[in-house]
C-alpha cells in the first residue's frame, strides 16, 4: 500500500515540475502552456466513438472539457510513474536515481507523437503543425523535465515520507 501511495505522489509530483516548466517557458520565452481543455475536448469526443479531427479548435465544445483535460494530465502522469514502478521495480523507489527516469520521461514522448498529435489534428509528430520541429523538440523537452520531475518527486517523497 506504501508503494501505491509513493507512486501516486510521484506521479503527481512529476506532473507537477511539468506544469511549472510550462509556466516558466511561459515567461521566459513567450511559449504557450499545452492547452489542457483542448485535450479534454479530443478526449471527451471519444465517447462518441470520434478518435480523430482535422483541427480539434475546429471541433464541437464539450461540456467540462478544461477539467476532462486536467484530469487526464494528471491521471496520465501518475500512469507514468506506475510504468517506471513496473520496469524498474522497488528497488528504485527505494534508491531513485536519474537515469530511468530521464530515459523513461523522454520514451513517452511517443504518445503525444503517435496519438494526442495526430488524433488532434496536427498529424504524427507533429508533421502539419505550421513548425513541425519547435513543436516536436518542445514535446521532447517536455517530456524530458517530466523525467527528471519523476526523479524530483521520488527523492522529495523518499525523504519526506
Amino acid at each position: 500500500m506504501q508503494n501505491i501511495v509513493f507512486i501516486v505522489l510521484i506521479g503527481i509530483g512529476a506532473t507537477l515540475v511539468m506544469d511549472l516548466w510550462a509556466l516558466l517557458r511561459q515567461q521566459l520565452f513567450g511559449i504557450a502552456p499545452t492547452n489542457w481543455g483542448m485535450v479534454g475536448r479530443w478526449i471527451g469526443h471519444m465517447r462518441n466513438g470520434r478518435f480523430s479531427h482535422t483541427s480539434i479548435a475546429n471541433a464541437d465544445i464539450v461540456h467540462s472539457e478544461k477539467a476532462i483535460g486536467w484530469t487526464a494530465h494528471y491521471v496520465i502522469g501518475i500512469g507514468y510513474a506506475v510504468l517506471l514502478f513496473l520496469i524498474f521495480g522497488e528497488a528504485w523507489l527505494l534508491e531513485p536515481s536519474l537515469g530511468p527516469a530521464l530515459a523513461l520521461g523522454i520514451a513517452t514522448v511517443v504518445a503525444p507523437f503517435f496519438l494526442l498529435q495526430p488524433g488532434m489534428g496536427a498529424g504524427i509528430a507533429a508533421s502539419k503543425a505550421p513548425n513541425p520541429h519547435a513543436v516536436r523538440l518542445h514535446s521532447v523537452l517536455n517530456h524530458a523535465v517530466f523525467g527528471f520531475g519523476l526523479y524530483l518527486s521520488a527523492l522529495i517523497v523518499k525523504f519526506a515520507l
